[in-house]
């Protein structure tokens, strides 16, 4: 095999295919994805400057906006790059070790970001069922702690997929037909068992996804009951639109990963490869890309805090 040390089967490095079947439209492609990968480390980076420098921004809520910012850049930075690389100067090649600490961290973020949008999920549930003890409940120890154990969960429930990988013999070429490296597309170039890459990536999957989209849903379901008693339409309007910007991200964020895990274990050849591939992408990288401007064009004190920016640079451009 090419690349690959005959007697264990383990390949040096692994080839990363781009999106097959769509060489000659991938200068085209990346133009999208790095329009989009812009968007999101300037969008997500402004965002977390408003947080950090606004008073009125300083609470809770925005903390954990802050933190999903931060790791909405690591998730799209962690591939795009690679990504860009492969589709404008066809560098494919990969090391095998450093293959798999992409798929770590990738695997990794996107567990972390679901955890951070469950925390965003008990935030609002906390603000508008218990609003006199919003403070004493979250506060910065507790938020500091909930964002640890969203952290150590991730790792620990990912770090599997390494040792997993590692341990399988690679005698079907060191191919990968991907833009980046994935927990199956790796497995799949094995010629031995990866029945529990599948049964641990399934597993994985409900522990994170599973448990924080029930997490999530409890909390809404308690929030809109809530609501529903409040006495005047106004307070329910209210209330209702503080929950507004978080409702879309978990949209942008798990309809794109759902759709993306069931077409890739239940799709079969009725989806073709490149439309898989395409949709693996978009999952990761749409989430970083609109979350900044759902926050921005919903969020009333981010929006003023992105006009005064601006409006800064503005004076301070005239003063020169």
């Amino acid at each position: 095999m090419h690349g690959a040390n005959s007697s264990s089967l383990t390949p040096t490095h692994f080839i990363l295919s781009g999106i097959p079947g769509l060489e000659a439209a991938h200068v085209w492609i990346s133009l999208p994805f790095c329009f989009m990968y812009v968007i999101a480390v300037t969008g997500n980076c402004g965002l977390m400057y408003i947080i950090s420098h606004k008073e009125a921004l300083h609470r809770p809520m925005y903390y954990f906006l802050a933190l999903l910012s931060l790791i909405d850049i690591s998730g799209c930075t962690s591939f795009v790059p690679n990504t860009l690389c492969i589709f404008w100067l066809r560098l494919k090649e990969i090391d095998f070790n450093a293959c798999l600490v992409q798929m770590f961290f990738i695997h990794m973020l996107t567990g972390m970001e679901s955890g951070v949008l469950m925390l965003m999920a008990l935030d609002r549930y906390v603000a508008i069922c218990y609003p006199l003890r919003y403070a004493t409940i979250l506060t910065n120890t507790t938020i500091a702690r909930a964002g640890l154990a969203t952290f150590t969960r991730s790792v620990l429930l990912m770090m599997p997929f390494t040792f997993l990988i590692k341990r399988l013999p690679y005698c079907r070429g060191n191919l990968v037909q991907h833009t980046y490296c994935d927990h199956m597309s790796l497995a799949k170039l094995s010629c031995g068992n990866i029945k529990i890459n599948a049964v641990y990536g399934l597993i994985a999957a409900l522990l994170i996804g599973g448990f924080d989209m029930f997490c999530i849903s409890l909390s809404y379901t308690m929030i809109v009951r809530a609501v529903i008693n409040l006495a005047s339409a106004d307070a329910r309007h209210k209330a209702f639109s503080t929950c507004t910007s978080h409702i879309c991200a978990i949209v942008i964020t798990y309809v794109p990963a759902f759709f993306n895990f069931f077409t890739h274990r239940f799709g079969g050849r009725s989806i073709p490869h490149h439309v898989h591939i395409l949709i693996a992408n978009l999952y990761l990288l749409l989430p970083p890309t609109l979350n900044p401007i759902v926050y921005g064009v919903k969020t009333k004190q981010i929006r003023e805090g992105v006009i005064k920016l601006f409006t800064r640079e503005k004076d301070a451009f005239r003063v020169r």
